[in-house]
């Protein structure tokens, strides 16, 4: 696969990552960066995401990892071996809360294989910097992603 074809679907993914995963754009989640060696994704705080006032609920901070983790897996990617990504692991440490504070979470990918990879992500408040949960995802790519435009030019 040419570079070119590569760059193209790694920015497709990049705004899918955003806009068109129902659950991200519910949550407002932002794409700050994506690239080969870190993700950047920030949460702005919403009652509506809250488990109590000024407090997400750990299932919305869960789903940030694991968002951050596994788009750092698809950042950095070799397209050549697929594109449809699934979590197949998530593990989450609670560490502290950042009351009233938007989050920013950092993905990276840790270990690339030929069908499952490991990435690792960690949330901070966004003013405090207070790291308040880490954690690490194994995701499997195998296949291509239903109704992504390169399976639509295969037809």
């Amino acid at each position: 696969m040419e570079q070119a074809e590569q760059e193209w679907r790694r920015e497709w993914f990049c705004e899918h990552w955003a806009h068109g995963v129902p659950f991200n754009k519910h949550c407002g989640i932002e794409v700050r960066r994506w690239d080969a060696e870190t993700v950047e994704l920030f949460l702005p705080y919403s009652v509506e995401l809250s488990a109590q006032a000024g407090i997400f609920h750990g299932g919305v901070v869960s789903a940030l990892l694991d968002t951050a983790a596994s788009g750092a897996v698809m950042a950095g990617h070799d397209f050549a071996k697929g594109s449809r990504l699934t979590t197949i692991s998530l593990s989450v440490q609670f560490l502290t809360v950042a009351p009233g504070e938007d989050l920013r979470a950092l993905g990276r990918c840790t270990r690339r294989g030929r069908g499952v990879h490991f990435a690792e992500a960690q949330a901070r408040g966004a003013v405090s910097g207070k790291v308040v949960a880490t954690g690490q995802a194994a995701v499997s790519i195998s296949g291509e992603r239903p109704g992504a435009p390169w399976t639509a030019r295969r037809l």
